[in-house]
């Protein structure tokens, strides 16, 4: 699955879609499948404050548990309830209904591009 070209990327495996002050954030196809079956989905409910690239959810799998890090500063505005209920969306649809988490952001942070991403992952 090949990362979408509009969408932001951090070191740490999370995208992020910008959308006016608001932010959709999610992990990557390529994270999703390093994890492995994802089992159970921790997320910050709406209101918690977010603290650039701190730990605010988690991601556990048959094979582990990963972190979720904010990518940037800010408050969230709605959690996926959708994928607590069922997290192997993660898995199959990582940039669409598996998304995590919607922060209104108080800065934007440098973030990558898909091909500075492309290069970090070796999917150039």
């Amino acid at each position: 699955m090949s990362n979408p070209e509009n969408l932001k990327y951090t070191k740490e495996h999370e995208w992020v879609l910008i959308e006016g002050d608001v932010a959709t954030i999610g992990i990557t196809a390529y994270a999703a499948e390093k994890l492995g079956d994802v089992v159970f989905v921790d997320l910050p409910k709406a209101g918690t404050s977010t603290t650039y690239m701190k730990i605010c959810g988690e991601i556990e799998s048959t094979k582990s548990v990963g972190e979720l890090y904010a990518p940037l500063d800010g408050e969230v505005v709605e959690a996926n309830a959708a994928v607590v209920s069922a997290p192997e969306t993660v898995n199959s649809d990582p940039f669409g209904a598996g998304w995590l988490i919607k922060v209104r952001f108080t800065n934007l942070p440098e973030l990558l591009t898909v091909a500075e991403y492309n290069a970090l992952t070796g999917e150039a």
